[in-house]
């Protein structure tokens, strides 16, 4: 690798702001497919109505859920697509893998031209190469990523990629600056390149807005950080599931009672609840973390508008 050693890169692999927070080693992964008692979820639940409502107004915020942690952004005149997986499984080729219960709420071909697309880290839930050569037919996004992620994605997207390291920004389209923000969490696409790609969240500012997509992440300190970096965060993205069980999964995923936490901590006007409901990753009930979210809100003293639950396909305007 060519990076430049830092306080999280090592010249061989990156790491957490805390070094301790790691993903579990193969022992473990092993204990926890020889205990998992999974809650079963439903084989399929077929698609809703779709009620995608493009902003009115320049300075509107238009967030539109298609699935898991793929989210329809558009503010100021600009499309963006965070995360886009539309495969029917997380895993190598779309096929194998974990397999989503619910299709994406929008196909690609029913998004309007994206203009710039986000992309957390390389993991199959997160990063679906079929994704990104459809929609560079479609429209030849602009792509944003952590270092290191440019290799994991198709050869004809790679020259319209910008890496980027913890705190680093870049103004890929005129009026809008992404920053790219520390993440817990870790990459991994093979069993061979553990961490040899960083992960984090982004927040961008357009039209006197501002928007904080988390990624995929733990909870950590660094949530209060980007809140004192960034005040006056308009919405986040927060991801609620892929939590259970907690020994296992609470260095990298948060729980929605953490998810209400860091709501608070980054300092969201509205937070938006994501990374649930669509692919079970982990153990608990397709509703566990929807309901959790909400018992966690009421004891927070949080109105239901503070951090909402999206549906699939229907555009919340802010």
């Amino acid at each position: 690798m060519s990076f430049s050693l830092s306080d999280h890169f090592d010249g061989r692999t990156f790491h957490n702001q805390d070094p301790a927070a790691k993903a579990r080693p193969l022992s473990d992964v092993w204990r926890w497919y020889r205990e998992r008692r999974p809650t079963p979820w439903p084989r399929w639940i077929p698609a809703g109505v779709a009620r995608y409502l493009p902003p009115t107004t320049r300075t509107e915020i238009g967030v539109t859920w298609i699935g898991h942690s793929t989210f329809l952004l558009q503010v100021g005149g600009v499309t963006i697509l965070t995360d886009p997986v539309f495969a029917m499984h997380a895993g190598p080729f779309g096929r194998v893998g974990p397999r989503r219960v619910r299709p994406p709420a929008l196909s690609i071909a029913e998004l309007p031209p994206v203009d710039l697309v986000l992309q957390s880290h390389n993991h199959y839930d997160h990063l679906d190469p079929a994704a990104h050569v459809a929609l560079a037919e479609r429209s030849a996004p602009k792509v944003v990523t952590p270092l290191g992620n440019r290799a994991y994605l198709p050869r004809t997207v790679r020259s319209r990629t910008t890496e980027l390291d913890w705190w680093e920004a870049a103004v890929p389209i005129d009026g809008l600056s992404v920053a790219l923000v520390p993440a817990q969490h870790f990459s991994a696409r093979t069993p061979w390149d553990r961490d040899r790609a960083l992960w984090g969240g982004f927040v961008l500012r357009i039209a006197g807005r501002t928007i904080y997509f988390a990624g995929d992440s733990g909870h950590g300190a660094h949530f209060a950080e980007i809140g004192a970096r960034f005040p006056g965060i308009d919405v986040a993205l927060i991801p609620i599931g892929a939590y259970a069980p907690r020994w296992f999964m609470r260095p990298v995923h948060i729980d929605p009672e953490e998810a209400v936490r860091a709501h608070r901590e980054v300092g969201a006007a509205t937070s938006i609840a994501m990374h649930f409901g669509t692919i079970q990753l982990t153990d608990e009930g397709i509703d566990a973390p929807v309901e959790w979210l909400a018992r966690a809100r009421e004891e927070a003293g949080l109105p239901p508008t503070a951090f909402r639950v999206p549906e699939p396909g229907r555009t919340i305007l802010l």
